[in-house]
């Protein structure tokens, strides 16, 4: 049956584009793939059951992704196109689809991720067994992986320090492809039946399960169409390449912005290619024509060295098996670990902090250290996993790769930050909020402590937390550990560590000592608080 149903399609193209991450019209050369001379174009999203189905998947993130589909099938619409939006899983799907619509061509994104090179290898074989022509294309990051990895010897890179040096030496990345325009749609056909919304149309929270009558209005709205309108404003804004150089943090800096972009690199709403070549243009246009630093870009680069430290690592999101993790004796603890994710800490800088993530689903890449910091070598001393957990259910932009490398990163887990510098949850959150107007915004239990005491309540003389109606132990929880304390502890902790590992000269994270210590040296000369572009993760775009 497979082979008569080759020769019978063997005179048209009928393609279909698989769309994952990169959920956009613009740079989207596998999209444009599908279009060239074909016959028929199908645009399909498959909710695949291991994002659909898993209970690590917050409201917010479930929101976003439904908007996003919205958005990309109204686009669609003005190309007199639809999106098809067909639920199960991809190996299931495929052949149905492939004998419906009589396929001859298959294209889409490459994902570099472990689950996805799995998926997408059983998805070649399968439509290479159906006679179906498959397209793949590199456009969720600004440089091929594979490259990077053979120009450092066949290893990831395991610092940025290495990994800058060898971007450094790499062509520049390729220059985005134009949007996809009605002329070249109406080349094609898309079969689009009576009852397509029936069939193919984008589900509702609501037709999914989920309960949303706690569900807040949204503070992100999914799409390519908010994503551009983001980036315009972005680029709009006065004095946004002085911020990008020598970013200055404040209370307005920690909510969230109209032209934050993150969540839309995350679900390809935004090229990667677009927004460094935009970044690259007024820079040059800006400082006559003078080639960028390496750190305007900093942010898109902690991005793909995340992504390339997880190549070919499918344990990359657990310490166990890791090859690039240290073994830590983390604690285990639930009872801590739910206060930490539930704001009930009684560090009303940390509490605030998770509220907002909670609510809202996006954190300033400052307050995220501060978080995982507390969770782990700070405070807690429990496993980043756990932590990694948290952010993939409630994060917009959480990514397999950058999440996991972040919580590795930001627990001395690996990559490297100095580990005898902690985040103090009052003295860093005075500094950045000395009025308390973001710990007022997110516990409003606290909002009529005076600014002195707001950051430490428990401070606060009986008759002050009785006038402000909220007494600590009654009304808001009190500390959960001493930080001074638990901190000293927690570095004694994991100089142990470091020094019992560091005998290990063989363990690939501890095979370039020096180029380690080099960048911890560095590291000590620059206060956290004035974190420069170059030291930034990839959350803050």
């Amino acid at each position: 049956d497979v082979s008569l149903w080759v020769v019978t399609t063997l005179m048209s193209v009928n393609s279909v584009h698989w769309f994952r991450k990169g959920l956009r019209l613009h740079d989207n050369p596998a999209l444009q793939d599908a279009l060239d001379g074909a016959e028929t174009v199908r645009c399909v999203y498959i909710l695949d059951p291991w994002f659909a189905g898993s209970a690590n998947v917050g409201l917010n993130r479930w929101r976003f992704l439904l908007e996003a589909l919205e958005d990309l099938d109204t686009s669609l619409r003005k190309l007199n196109s639809r999106l098809f939006v067909v639920r199960g899983q991809p190996t299931d799907v495929f052949p149905r689809l492939f004998k419906e619509w009589n396929v001859t061509r298959l294209t889409f994104e490459y994902d570099s991720e472990p689950y996805g090179t799995e998926r997408d290898a059983t998805i070649l074989k399968m439509a290479q067994d159906f006679g179906v022509e498959t397209r793949v294309r590199n456009s969720h990051t600004l440089y091929k992986l594979a490259r990077i990895i053979e120009m450092n010897n066949d290893m990831p890179p395991l610092t940025f320090k290495r990994f800058q040096a060898i971007v450094q030496r790499l062509e520049l990345p390729k220059k985005p492809l134009p949007t996809v325009t009605r002329q070249q749609m109406d080349c094609c056909q898309t079969g689009v039946e009576a009852n397509h919304d029936e069939r193919y149309g984008v589900p509702s929270l609501d037709e999914l399960g989920f309960k949303t009558h706690s569900l807040g209005p949204a503070v992100w709205r999914g799409g390519e169409t908010e994503a551009l309108e983001r980036l315009n404003n972005h680029m709009d804004k006065k004095g946004w390449m002085a911020n990008l150089e020598r970013p200055r943090i404040n209370v307005s800096s920690l909510m969230a912005s109209p032209t934050g972009l993150s969540p839309y690199l995350r679900f390809g709403c935004l090229s990667c290619r677009t927004l460094y070549y935009i970044l690259r243009e007024l820079y040059m246009m800006a400082r006559k024509h003078c080639t960028p630093p390496l750190s305007l870009f900093a942010q898109l680069l902690w991005r793909e060295f995340f992504y390339t430290a997880a190549t070919n690592n499918p344990k990359f999101d657990r310490m166990e098996g890791n090859p690039v993790c240290l073994q830590i004796p983390w604690d285990n603890n639930p009872e801590a670990l739910a206060k930490w994710a539930e704001g009930q800490t009684g560090f009303p800088w940390i509490d605030a902090i998770m509220t907002q993530l909670r609510q809202e689903g996006w954190i300033h890449h400052l307050a995220r250290h501060a978080v995982a910091c507390f969770l782990t070598r700070g405070d807690l001393w429990m496993s980043w996993e756990s932590g990694m957990k948290v952010f993939e259910e409630l994060l917009l932009d959480a990514d397999w790769s950058v999440n996991a490398g972040s919580w590795m990163w930001l627990s001395c887990s690996s990559f490297f930050q100095q580990f005898f510098h902690c985040y103090c949850p009052v003295g860093f959150g005075r500094r950045t909020d000395p009025s308390g107007d973001y710990i007022r915004r997110y516990i409003p239990k606290l909002k009529d402590y005076p600014n002195r005491y707001i950051h430490e309540p428990w401070s606060a003389p009986d008759s002050v937390q009785k006038a402000t109606n909220c007494v600590v132990g009654v009304d808001y929880p009190r500390p959960m550990l001493n930080h001074a304390q638990r901190s000293c502890l927690n570095i004694e902790r994991m100089k142990q560590v470091y020094n019992t590992l560091s005998n290990y000269k063989g363990l690939s994270l501890l095979g370039s000592v020096s180029t380690i210590q080099e960048e911890v040296e560095s590291a000590v000369m620059t206060d956290s608080s004035q974190t420069h572009v170059s030291s930034k993760s990839p959350d803050h775009v």
